[in-house]
């Protein structure tokens, strides 16, 4: 069921000038295609690149490259960030969930998927491996498909498989898959604001995790806790201990009941080996995990989600700083709004109270060109190392007040006065 597997070099040669090329991304990145797609840059000319998150090194600044390509990205990564950014680059401002859209209806027709997959079985099916999201409707849609093969590629179940078949042309190399350990990236701030979070989770609930450092400080909090379920956009190997403990059994599901269901997974070596053949966990079609109608059929949904900064009335921007593209809608609101619609669901932002550098995130205006992510029709609960608070059915003084009151203590007194004088514009304009 093997088919004639070539080199990276002549597997890209069916890319033409003015197509439209998927890459797949996350753990699951096919970077050895990729710059072997860019090196024929002298070559091409109008290419379209269109991803989600990709990871690793992508050698793109290059003259060469930017005159032959150009990034339509569906989700800014730090990788391309300087690419999407550029006269040369470009963001679409989507839901996750309603990424396959693009491609089944043709609003973004796909010429080429280049993606990475496990080795076909004996029925001659690969899978998606880490990364199904929307690779799978690139698949579906593209009219040419370009794999990597990859024998570390873990074989996940659930809805990503390809036929080798479909593949027009492959490669087979063993490699090492992109890893990322968030339990590196732990502080004391992080562990602080995780344990304001678990505070709010009951034994049943059914957890979503965004990406970063949070989320796995969240889970380290939770070890005491019994039948929580996994139904996540993408976990990473914060779940193990909560496997191995018997935390996490997925009993209480209502969709998925007994088994942890993403749509990708990224983290270390450890966790793709946890995934591998392991029918305890499902990844599947974004379109279906991030659905608000399925997420809310679960019960108690925590989802559990990130920002850049909020501003005094709730206002969530996770995806840009200022005009800057910094990364992208994501499924942020498609679990914020599951979450709030599961019957004892919580959706909660968590974050550090100030930058790196000091400057505090929560702010009296989002700088200009800030995107809105989350509405302050949407928020409900947001947590810094300072506390948690529900800002859901509260009005602008009040939510004022209690952002205020988590905020950093060197900035609440500016905040306050910004508050004051918001307020007194108010008055004069009545």
């Amino acid at each position: 069921m093997n088919p004639d597997y070539t080199t990276p070099e002549e597997a890209v040669k069916i890319v033409e000038s003015g197509e439209r090329v998927f890459l797949h991304g996350s753990g699951a990145t096919p970077l050895i295609l990729i710059n072997a797609l860019l090196n024929r840059a002298s070559e091409l000319h109008d290419v379209e690149l269109t991803s989600i998150s990709t990871y690793g090194e992508i050698n793109w600044n290059r003259p060469e490259v930017l005159n032959s390509f150009k990034l339509n990205s569906l989700f800014v990564s730090g990788n391309i960030r300087g690419w999407a950014n550029s006269e040369y680059g470009g963001y679409v401002p989507i839901f996750l969930s309603e990424i396959p859209r693009l491609f089944d209806r043709k609003i973004l027709p796909l010429d080429v998927a280049i993606i990475q997959v496990s080795p076909p079985d004996q029925h001659g099916y690969c899978t998606l491996g880490t990364s199904v999201d929307a690779a799978l409707s690139a698949v579906r849609n593209a009219r040419k498909i370009i794999a990597h093969v990859n024998p570390r590629m873990p074989r996940v179940l659930g809805d990503g498989f390809v036929h080798i078949s479909k593949i027009t042309t492959a490669i087979w190399q063993e490699s090492e898959l992109i890893e990322e350990d968030y339990s590196s990236k732990a502080d004391n701030i992080t562990d602080q604001i995780g344990m304001h979070i678990a505070s709010l989770i009951e034994d049943g609930a059914t957890l979503q995790m965004g990406i970063g450092a949070v989320p796995d400080a969240v889970l380290k909090c939770l070890t005491n806790h019994k039948g929580l379920g996994i139904h996540s956009e993408m976990f990473s190997d914060g779940i193990l201990p909560l496997v191995e403990n018997g935390s996490i059994t997925n009993e209480f599901k209502k969709i998925g009941q007994g088994k942890i269901v993403c749509t990708f997974v990224l983290g270390t070596r450890k966790i793709y080996d946890f995934v591998d053949n392991n029918p305890d966990v499902n990844c599947m079609d974004v379109a279906f995990v991030n659905d608000s109608d399925i997420i809310r059929r679960n019960p108690k949904v925590i989802a559990i989600n990130s920002a850049i900064e909020i501003d005094i009335t709730g206002q969530v921007c996770s995806d840009s700083i200022g005009t800057y593209q910094y990364s992208g809608i994501g499924g942020q609101m498609d679990f914020m709004r599951g979450a709030s619609l599961s019957d004892g669901g919580k959706p909660i932002i968590g974050m550090p109270s100030t930058t790196k550098d000091g400057r505090s995130r929560i702010v009296p205006l989002l700088k200009q060109g800030a995107g809105v992510v989350t509405t302050r029709g949407h928020i409900h609960y947001v947590a810094t190392e300072y506390g948690v608070v529900n800002l859901y059915g509260k009005n602008m003084d009040q939510r004022a007040k209690l952002l205020t009151s988590i905020a950093h203590p060197d900035h609440r007194e500016a905040l306050e006065r910004a508050y004051e004088d918001r307020f007194e514009q108010m008055v004069k304009i009545l």
